[in-house]
């Protein structure tokens, strides 16, 4: 698979989601509750089980890394049913109806701590378990702002429906990819907010991305060195958070040191960067053998991205690309 094949494998392929129906959706979860939307979800998850041959395939191979046997359709029904209900609870979360959830925080003193300085902060995640719940930790944080990074033409229906639900509580969006994106977070930081990204997919359409293969669940993966890097350039701390689905209504919402680049020096910067990249590949695999059902990337996340990208290895990586 080339540079261009890989980029469109999943940054291009047209959504599956349809806005009407996700808005049908919404109307019909905030009048009828929670368990009759979590019915509706078991029939959307038994469609994309039988229907989605490449999605199936993916599920398998990843719930077959973490759960250490071959995974069954039954696991793959589930691991879809959690990305479903993560997606449909943020129709709750988004009205400010955490009453509906058991939501335990955990490691939130770090987020105190960096708000502390008045620089703001990275809080970088993955397609891991929840964002939105994030916003849970509003309650223990007056007046928290977090900022969104992240690439528009990404799920452009369910940003929609968000605001449709309640415009007053979407997310201000700092578009990537354009000359002024590094001006905006910065700015966003500046003003102590925190600027959320999800930091696992590669983005190789964008000219000259930095990429590492790094060693994830037995094999050499691709991540994206750019906000790492990013987060270098700004001298900001980062922040590793996920929000993961315990099934029924519990969440546990986790935050993690991984880096704090505030002083280091540019030329130990690309020492820092790659210890703060092996410190959130090794975050994303713990929590995936901690909740493995919380892992949304349905596409061969171990592919390799082709000759042409440009990429940094670890000892790690050449040690699992040499085992038989």
């Amino acid at each position: 698979m080339n540079r261009t094949e890989w980029a469109k494998h999943w940054a291009e392929r047209p959504e599956r989601s349809n806005l009407a129906l996700l808005r049908v959706m919404t109307w019909l979860s905030l009048r009828l509750g929670r368990p009759f939307g979590r019915g509706l979800l078991q029939l959307i998850a038994v469609y994309f089980v039988a229907f989605s041959p490449a999605a199936r395939r993916a599920s398998r191979d990843y719930l077959r890394r973490t759960l250490g046997r071959p995974a069954t359709l039954r696991d793959v029904f589930r691991h879809m049913l959690t990305f479903g209900t993560t997606i449909h609870d943020r129709i709750y979360l988004i009205c400010g109806r955490f009453d509906l959830f058991d939501i335990q925080l955990q490691g939130q003193q770090h987020v105190h701590d960096v708000l502390a300085q008045g620089r703001g902060a990275f809080l970088l995640g993955a397609h891991l378990g929840s964002f939105e719940v994030v916003r849970a930790l509003g309650r223990t944080v007056p007046d928290l702002r977090v900022a969104v990074a992240m690439y528009e033409d990404n799920a452009r229906n369910i940003n929609a429906a968000v605001a449709a639900i309640n415009p007053a509580a979407a997310p201000e969006v700092i578009p990537l990819g354009r000359v002024d994106a590094m001006l905006q977070v910065r700015e966003a930081l500046d003003n102590n907010r925190l600027v959320g990204m999800l930091a696992d997919r590669t983005l190789l359409r964008e000219a000259g991305a930095s990429v590492q293969r790094m060693a994830f669940l037995g094999s050499p993966a691709t991540f994206p060195l750019g906000p790492l890097h990013m987060a270098a350039m700004l001298k900001r701390p980062v922040l590793f958070m996920t929000g993961l689905h315990l099934g029924g209504n519990r969440y546990a919402v986790h935050f993690d040191q991984l880096a704090d680049f505030t002083d280091v020096r540019r030329e130990d910067r690309a020492a820092a960067v790659q210890a703060a990249l092996a410190r959130y590949v090794e975050r994303i695999e713990h929590y995936c053998r901690v909740a493995p059902y919380n892992w949304f990337n349905y596409f061969d996340f171990w592919q390799d991205a082709g000759a042409d990208a440009p990429q940094h290895h670890t000892p790690a990586d050449r040690q699992t690309t040499q085992t038989p």
